[in-house]
């Protein structure tokens, strides 16, 4: 059995053989956000290989995701990639202390892995998007590898002149501490330099004044939204909107440098627009109701804006394309992002008169950049991965035999009509109601279809006609309310709704893949 000294001694090493690896992993990453800032933000290696994990993720394993973590997603799985880098860091530090170069060679594996990331996103810039990974992981690499030479070996005094070749205690623990304060002046340098490359974009919002709409969206209904503690607000704020994307950094685009191309199959007059040639169309103000197609039953990915834009139709008539029952000779619109995302849909619901745009503004204000400043799209009826391109920047006409867009690539459906859903707001599951009358209140939604009636059930009671809010349009969801005279103990309420077509909304439970949830809502209160 080895001496305890020799034990202590060997612990101790292999704890500053951690702290070389995690100082190693910190200057790689602090460096390429640095180098990520001079070069594109969107390189840095965290967003690079977070965007790849997110691409290569199974659908089944995103929507749990999104389920889980809501719109935190995108923090947990960054999160998620710092964990495991810094994990790889120890034990590259652990072994750099025996083999200096085999450590410092794994660090530069990293940011080939980076690199390798970087290059093969679909936003890539070209080579200079690798830089970044490079930069950052020479960096840690010369960090580890002069580290891992100043712990003192095993067998050599450990007070504050080590001999056989390594440093003191002390004095690694000095070049430690100048290294993470160098580290921490270069991540600290790199955000101020990414938020300023992005003041720009900030500028260009906050001068931009939305012109007022050629036909402004009618009056909302004084009836539409009920007096009912609890219920969603008939028109979602800005703030509270739900955002569910792939983008691990959010576009800031200059509106000034924004550029939309329209090209492709039947396109006989391809053009290219700024946000001043959209400016100065005649724009349209409508309010639409948005729903992504991962809301499970009863979710919260869902909300209503009022917004405003250019029709898309009037676009696409002056490019020389013509819908499919027209003879048209491409049946599916690509939307590309910014950011790569490509979003594929039906060039006839986009032509078919419904108020399909490109949106400019959201209730009153230019578009957030996190729901796709300068300029997003939207198609009434449809869930929003297969008609709501934030940031876009390219629409190319094919056919969907030629081209399978991003999700389609991951197995969700083609076409994704939004389908008949009821959601029950108040009361909240396992509330605690008084005995007496309780006002059971929420929303339900059918795009395009629009909402005849609710009903509600308590336990396996009869279906109870609830009280519906005034109707806006059929592509807004309408509030709904019952009151229901509650007796004590345990009670299980459930919703569904019907459409303007007379369809029930299904029973039949579905997940959120292929192309959207089914099934009844219902919330479990017991009553005091």
């Amino acid at each position: 059995m080895p001496p305890v000294s020799t034990f202590r001694t060997t612990l101790s090493r292999a704890s500053l053989g951690a702290l070389a690896g995690l100082l190693a992993g910190f200057t790689s990453l602090a460096v390429a956000e640095l180098t990520a800032a001079l070069v594109r933000p969107e390189a840095g290696p965290v967003t690079v290989v977070g965007g790849v994990v997110i691409d290569r993720t199974p659908a089944p394993v995103k929507d749990f995701a999104i389920r889980t973590f809501g719109e935190n997603d995108k923090v947990v799985l960054q999160l998620g990639i710092l964990v495991l880098l810094s994990l790889f860091a120890i034990a590259l530090g652990v072994l750099a202390l025996r083999h200096r170069r085999v450590g410092a060679a794994g660090v530069l594996l990293f940011g080939v892995v980076g690199a390798a990331a970087a290059l093969s996103r679909p936003d890539t810039a070209g080579a200079g998007d690798a830089l970044p990974s490079v930069v950052g992981a020479v960096a840690g690499a010369a960090v580890l590898y002069v580290l891992a030479g100043k712990v003192t070996p095993v067998g050599s005094p450990t007070g504050d002149e080590g001999t056989g070749g390594g440093w003191s205690r002390r004095g690694f623990l000095t070049t430690a501490a100048v290294t993470a304060a160098a580290a921490t002046g270069a991540g600290v340098l790199g955000r101020v330099l990414s938020q300023q490359r992005g003041q720009g974009a900030v500028t260009s919002r906050n001068n931009l004044v939305l012109p007022a709409p050629a036909s402004p969206a009618p009056p909302v209904p004084a009836g539409a939204q009920l007096k009912v503690p609890g219920v969603s607000a008939f028109t979602t704020p800005n703030r509270d909107f739900y955002r569910v994307d792939t983008a691990l950094v959010v576009p800031k685009i200059d509106a000034g440098t924004w550029r939309l191309k329209i090209h492709g199959k039947g396109v006989t007059r391809p053009r290219t627009y700024t946000l001043d040639d959209l400016l100065t169309r005649p724009l349209i103000e409508r309010d639409i109701t948005l729903t992504c197609v991962s809301n499970e039953v009863g979710g919260p990915y869902v909300g209503n804006a009022r917004w405003l834009g250019v029709r898309l139709s009037d676009l696409l008539t002056e490019c020389g394309v013509q819908p499919p029952s027209r003879g048209g000779k491409a049946d599916q619109l690509v939307a590309r992002s910014v950011d790569g995302m490509t979003l594929g849909s039906p060039v006839e619901d986009v032509m078919d008169g419904r108020d399909a745009m490109l949106a400019l503004g959201m209730n009153g204000e230019p578009l957030p950049f996190d729901h796709g400043f300068p300029v997003r799209m939207l198609v009434p009826g449809l869930y929003g991965y297969v008609s709501a391109c934030k940031w876009i920047e390219d629409i190319e006409l094919t056919t969907f035999d030629t081209y399978d867009p991003y999700w389609v690539k991951r197995k969700w459906a083609r076409k994704a009509p939004i389908k008949t859903q009821a959601r029950i707001d108040t009361p909240k599951p396992f509330a605690r109601p008084a005995a007496g009358t309780v006002t059971v209140a929420g929303v339900a939604w059918a795009q395009r279809r629009g909402i005849t009636r609710v009903q509600v059930r308590v336990g396996d009671g009869p279906w109870q006609d609830a009280d519906l809010a005034a109707q806006d349009t059929v592509d807004t969801w309408r509030q709904w309310s019952y009151r229901w005279q509650a007796t004590p103990g345990g009670h299980t309420l459930t919703v569904r709704a019907t459409d303007n077509t007379g369809q029930v909304q299904t029973e039949q439970r579905a997940r959120t893949i292929p192309d959207g949830a089914s099934g009844w809502h219902s919330v479990f209160v017991t009553v005091t």
